[in-house]
């Protein structure tokens, strides 16, 4: 059988614990016996959670080195670095050929035990950008769900958890085996795009006072307009090679880049909360064509306006909701 031992570190994220934690345990294989055994091991017998409460923990680091594969659920940032035990055992463990992987920001564990130097890694999109900068030997990627580099593995956020798991038991176990524990957890084998359409796509700081201020405010008051680097330039006073230089000085991009991040968060906001059709937010949003508008929203966003729309549309949601509360039962 197949051992899997969940690392719980300090102040560990409850949900990211125990999403691996029931996935594997509820596996089994067609013929009704358990497909994988699942223990918790920590470098203490007690062990702080994320939420005020303490959990108890039977198995110490020598389960690490008799898994197949580990876990590394994410931490709070109040918990204190991964311990020298910890990440020797990490190293020991990868050493040895061991199934490692991280959910949400346990990916900063096996980066701090140099576990993904020259890989390819994700975490939670809101501390992609930290794990970036500490770890310039990772090459980060935001935007996915989570990322398979055969022996070392790292999911996005909480939720995401879901995903990596399915992925390994499919890669185990097959298809067949891993689409029954989707329809378990009632979420689909696969998502459609990846952790980009959940990202708050900001627009990059302007210094307070700055010059620029006024034109950025008038882009997004005529972003169903056109608007060329030309007429850009002349509304700031500068020629077009000054003004582009000027925006990255004070933006970090360029003008364009702007502007279509611009259309975008617009577009974002009108299948969010209006039922208009994709080809009037594609002219609400500035975008020349239907078909120019789904192809940079796909490659900004990471799926298409409809699946967006479908996510995250509080009306569309909202009788599936209702039916679902109607049908529900007390305790269910």
């Amino acid at each position: 059988m197949h051992s899997v031992a969940i690392l719980v570190l300090d102040r560990v994220v409850p949900f990211d614990m125990a999403a691996p934690q029931q996935t594997f345990a509820w596996t089994h294989m067609p013929d009704g016996r358990p497909a994988y055994r699942v223990r918790l091991c920590a470098e203490t017998p007690e062990v702080r959670a994320d939420g005020g409460f303490t959990l108890r923990v039977d198995r110490g680091l020598e389960a690490l080195a008799e898994a197949d594969t580990i876990i590394v659920p994410g931490c709070s940032p109040e918990a204190a670095p991964p311990s020298e035990p910890v990440l020797a055992a990490l190293r020991q463990a990868a050493a040895a050929g061991t199934r490692i992987a991280s959910v949400c920001v346990g990916a900063f564990v096996l980066a701090e035990a140099g576990l993904l130097d020259g890989l390819r890694a994700t975490t939670h999109w809101v501390a992609a950008g930290d794990l970036a900068r500490r770890f310039p030997q990772v090459e980060v990627e935001p935007d996915v769900l989570y990322v398979d580099n055969g022996q070392i593995l790292t999911s996005a956020g909480a939720a995401a958890a879901l995903d990596l798991c399915l992925h390994m038991i499919r890669r185990d176990l097959g298809s067949a085996v891993a689409a029954n524990i989707a329809r378990m957890s009632v979420m689909p084998l696969e998502r459609e795009g990846g952790q980009a359409q959940f990202i708050v796509h900001e627009h990059p700081p302007v210094p307070r006072g700055s010059a620029l201020e006024p034109l950025l405010e008038w882009i997004e008051d005529n972003l169903a307009h056109e608007v060329t680097l030309g007429t850009l330039a002349e509304r700031a006073g500068m020629s077009e090679r000054t003004f582009s230089r000027r925006f990255r000085e004070q933006t970090g991009t360029t003008p364009l880049q702007w502007l279509l991040r611009a259309r975008v968060r617009r577009a974002q906001y009108l299948l969010e909360n209006t039922d208009h059709s994709v080809e009037r937010i594609a002219r609400q949003a500035g975008f020349g064509s239907p078909t120019a508008f789904r192809e940079r929203f796909r490659k900004v966003v990471g799926t298409t306006p409809y699946a967006y729309r479908t996510a995250f549309h509080g009306k569309a949601n909202a009788p599936a909701a209702r039916s679902q509360a109607a049908g529900a039962t007390p305790g269910s």
